[in-house]
């Protein structure tokens, strides 16, 4: 999903912020500046182009999965064909019929892997654009509201606790819905 900045640059940011502020009460400083809280996960399922990104997404996926699904209904059915022949066949052509299924099952699972890569591929790059947009959006109403700094209040994101308050997701659902109707 979306964050603000990934794995170590998250601590980075969060041990400068945290060393800031020991700086600020070691001296006695006030520290000022106003803090936004954003789910991302939230804009993605709520938002109009959220949602018309996630069904793109799930269409795409089942129309692979069906490409998928095809090829596995032909396997069955030759495997039900050898069974049901297999009494009758010579062991010549039991073995070159073992060869074809075997090559058949090594094809499917070389294209069931390349449509999983495929359907990573899309949606990696439909987040990217997504978010992409997210921030852009964002951005705009962080100016709006004079915040010098938007945290990821999602799930697994930096920010442990926030006061309601900071929370400016449907803000950003709102604006974004009018940028990306």
């Amino acid at each position: 999903m979306y964050t603000v900045a990934s794995g170590r640059g998250v601590w980075v940011v969060a041990l400068a912020a945290w060393m800031a502020t020991m700086a600020g009460c070691a001296t006695g400083t006030k520290i000022e500046g106003k803090i936004g809280l954003m789910d991302p996960a939230r804009v993605l399922n709520d938002s109009n182009a959220g949602k018309k990104a996630k069904d793109s997404l799930a269409a795409f996926s089942k129309n692979r999965q069906a490409l998928i699904e095809m090829e596995e209904k032909e396997l069955r059915r030759m495997e039900e064909d050898f069974i049901k022949q297999a009494s009758v066949l010579s062991p010549a052509a039991k073995s070159e019929r073992e060869q074809v299924f075997r090559r058949r099952m090594a094809e499917y699972q070389q294209k069931a892997a390349e449509l999983n890569r495929e359907v990573q591929e899309k949606q990696k790059d439909v987040l990217e654009a997504f978010r992409d947009k997210v921030e852009a959006v964002v951005a705009k109403v962080a100016k709006r509201n004079g915040l010098q700094v938007v945290i990821d209040k999602g799930k697994g994101g930096p920010a442990i606790y926030g006061d309601d308050e900071l929370d400016i997701t449907s803000q950003v659902i709102e604006e974004f819905n009018k940028e990306y109707p």
